[in-house]
């Protein structure tokens, strides 16, 4: 029997990408969805999940459940992650885990004092292609990396009613897609940034930042800059600058919109490129790291205190937005 994983909501996030890799994973299983809205038994029937709960109270008390995956507006992850690690299940909790790094601490200390297994699901990391560029980087081949520059963006539209633009959960493009850029910087370079700085594209009259642009700073001099946006077409990139050499990714955050493929541009010293070509279901990899380290009590790689440095980063930018100046992580 693999881990037997609710779902706490039907986002499309779930919907789309996270039900269908769970169910596709070596280790885990879908039993239940749970939804407060009355949609759990119709959303169960669509995607084929044997069970449903109408409260996440009644999923969180269900003991047939091992583990809950929690895609609910931002703003509500820390309840329902908190709630869920005392009554003994497990999270794995969409991105950002939390809009403040105090909160995503609580959150992570409640899952330790609970004996639970913590992730936030930030699913680009697992996918194969990543780990092609630090070995690359590791080699020598770019020489010394000085900087990194990622963007994330999509189109949105005239979506009203869409989470991403409320403020009250957790909207705006720096939370739902700057956040990649921020972590995939700290994850390439391998350290936390020393001090950002950031500026957005706020409506007049208040609203969440529809775009947004920064730069961070970590030691020995090393930069990277990145933008994200709701206003623009698809891309999804990041590119590293060495002193002999560059490494970019064209499909750096969602490969899977291409079919699971990554792509890596390696350019040499003399300005010639060769390409790699690595394949990986980045949803199902995450899952089966995160069955695994349930099985077998085990921290993920990807841990809390990872967790709330990339929340600190991103507090950092906004506070870097609102006070128009750079601002120093302490």
């Amino acid at each position: 029997m693999g881990l037997r994983i609710g779902i706490m909501g039907t986002a499309n996030i779930a919907r789309k990408a996270v039900i269908p890799a769970i169910q596709n994973a070596s280790g885990a299983e879908v039993v239940s969805v749970a939804s407060g809205s009355g949609k759990a038994k119709e959303f169960a029937e669509e995607m084929s999940i044997p069970h449903y709960h109408d409260s996440y109270e009644a999923m969180l008390e269900d003991d047939s459940i091992d583990a809950v995956y929690i895609p609910l507006p931002n703003t509500l992850h820390k309840k329902w992650t908190i709630a869920a690690a005392e009554k003994g299940k497990h999270v794995l909790c969409e991105k950002p885990a939390a809009i403040t790094a105090r909160d995503a601490m609580e959150m992570v200390e409640a899952c330790e004092e609970n004996g639970v297994i913590f992730m936030e699901a930030f699913m680009y990391q697992f996918h194969p292609q990543h780990e092609v560029v630090r070995d690359v980087i590791a080699s020598g081949e770019i020489g010394d990396v000085k900087h990194m520059r990622a963007n994330f963006s999509f189109y949105l539209g005239d979506k009203p009613n869409n989470i991403r633009l409320s403020s009250e959960l957790g909207g705006g493009s720096i939370w739902d897609v700057g956040c990649y850029c921020i972590h995939s910087s700290r994850f390439i370079i391998g350290n936390e940034p020393l001090k950002v700085y950031a500026e957005a594209a706020i409506p007049e009259g208040g609203g969440v930042d529809l775009s947004a642009s920064g730069i961070l700073t970590f030691a020995n001099g090393v930069t990277a800059s990145f933008d994200c946006s709701f206003e623009r077409q698809m891309s999804n990139s990041y590119e590293i600058l060495g002193t002999k050499g560059s490494i970019r990714l064209p499909y750096a955050y969602r490969p899977d919109a291409q079919g699971a493929n990554g792509t890596i541009q390696i350019k040499n010293s003399e300005g010639k490129v060769r390409e790699e070509i690595v394949e990986g279901e980045q949803y199902t990899l995450m899952v089966e790291h995160f069955a695994n380290c349930v099985q077998n009590n085990q921290t993920p790689l990807y841990s809390g205190e990872a967790t709330v440095n990339n929340l600190k980063a991103i507090e950092a930018c906004y506070e870097s937005i609102k006070q128009n100046r750079p601002v120093e992580l302490v």
